[in-house]
């Protein structure tokens, strides 16, 4: 696949996020793909559960590709994550408040899916603009 069809099926992937249509998202993920977060690897369904937690909390949730880069079958891409906390979180009550973070990540695409994927996310920031730990 070209450069381009790589970014295609990445941005395509969000495109179906911001739709509400996340199961279908999930057909451009090759059954055997891995993401590595940093806590550690996780498989698709694993990746699923994952997304379903923070969906359910942020139901107003919009994911907004800044930049997009590729060279062979890797693509680069900052994502723009908005929303506003107003169900429970990983056992934690609505906060109400607003999100605004950006996830750094990195996807390798085969034949049209995606087979390994790394996310670089802010949880401090995260937290913190939740109401978790104190600002500075």
């Amino acid at each position: 696949m070209s450069i381009e069809e790589n970014k295609a099926v990445v941005n395509k992937i969000y495109d179906l996020c911001n739709q509400g249509n996340i199961e279908a998202a999930y057909e451009h993920y090759a059954p055997e793909c891995i993401c590595h977060m940093p806590d550690g690897d996780m498989s698709v369904a694993q990746v699923r559960d994952f997304d379903a937690v923070l969906f359910n909390a942020f139901p107003d949730i919009t994911l907004t590709i800044l930049d997009i880069i590729s060279e062979g079958d890797k693509v680069a891409f900052r994502v723009n994550i908005k929303g506003t906390n107003t169900r429970e979180l990983m056992g934690n009550p609505p906060t109400g408040k607003k999100l605004d973070m950006i996830n750094s990540n990195w996807a390798r695409v085969l034949d049209g899916k995606l087979v390994e994927f790394w996310v670089t996310m802010d949880r401090l920031s995260m937290i913190q603009q939740l109401g978790g730990i104190p600002g500075q």
